[in-house]
């Protein structure tokens, strides 16, 4: 038996992988195309031929595969599920919380252990001390996965006992992610309309960028007190800042929705009595 088992051989699953050998683990894979598996299996690892031999082969099993329906796929093939009895699933890949509780609900019908959790990193960053996973499920099951997966992430962070929470933190990260990315787009395009140099722009956001998270860890807080006194940004400096932002995005002919939608809710802000609170009052207006 080996120490643990790395199913889905992808870009990320076989950094996985490799991370574990080095780390000193005894390691067996599966991969549907196991032709990928050669750089692996040449550094020690096992190549087995079926997911139910690979399960059974270690104790602890993680999933890194392209999303919940392959999931779904490996736990229907034959064997798997009289395998997972006394073994722990940690699932990686990438879903939804409905999904990470049908499948967790599957794994422990059938004797096993579940984790899910949530890379926030490329391949490429992985086992770093700063890589951010995110993860969720049973705390004696986490105990018990903890110590590999700190080889894939230094900063492992668990979010407590219901299997979905990875995958609900997972959106609520992403809609940061893609919320700035499309405040970085329309920042562009003003700087393309105006004749700004672009590759300038995205340096002075890079330098701005560490500042202002830690403002957004300041609202954060603020917004888990439900105390919305002023202490850092009086909601009322926004609303004419991003006035500003609509009306020369209109006289520019730019696309206006980003800039006309959170004109929209510091307006709305405004007129609910919110213009002498701290920015962070803004989440009533989301709130409804």
């Amino acid at each position: 038996m080996t120490d643990v088992t790395v199913i889905g051989l992808g870009p990320m699953g076989h950094v996985l992988a490799e991370l574990l050998l080095k780390a000193g683990k005894s390691v067996t894979v599966w991969n549907r195309t196991a032709g990928k598996a050669a750089p692996l299996t040449e550094a020690g690892a096992t190549l087995v031929s079926t997911p139910a031999e690979a399960i059974a082969s270690s104790p602890v099993t993680v999933v890194c595969v392209y999303d919940y329906d392959a999931v779904d796929s490996i736990l229907a093939a034959d064997g798997v599920s009289g395998a997972l009895e006394g073994r722990l699933l940690v699932n990686l890949g990438t879903g939804g919380p409905e999904d990470a509780l049908r499948v967790g609900a599957h794994v422990n019908r059938n004797g096993g252990g579940y984790l899910d959790g949530a890379i926030q990193a490329a391949p490429s960053q992985m086992g770093e001390d700063d890589t951010l996973l995110l993860v969720s499920g049973a705390g004696p099951e986490f105990a018990r996965a903890e110590p590999l997966l700190k080889i894939f992430a230094g900063n492992t962070v668990y979010l407590g006992e219901k299997p979905d929470a990875a995958a609900f933190m997972d959106l609520a990260t992403l809609s940061f992610v893609y919320g700035s990315y499309a405040g970085f787009l329309h920042g562009a395009r003003i700087a393309e309309a105006t004749g700004i140099d672009v590759a300038t722009y995205s340096r002075l956001v890079k330098e701005l960028s560490p500042g202002f998270g830690a403002f957004f860890e300041h609202e954060g807080g603020v917004i888990a007190s439900g105390d919305f006194r002023i202490t850092e940004s009086p909601l009322r400096i926004s609303i004419p800042a991003v006035r500003r932002i609509l009306t020369a995005s209109q006289g520019l002919d730019l696309n206006t929705e980003l800039p006309a939608l959170v004109d929209g809710w510091l307006r709305r802000a405004e007129a609910e009595g919110l213009a002498d609170k701290e920015l962070a009052s803004l989440i009533k207006v989301l709130r409804g």
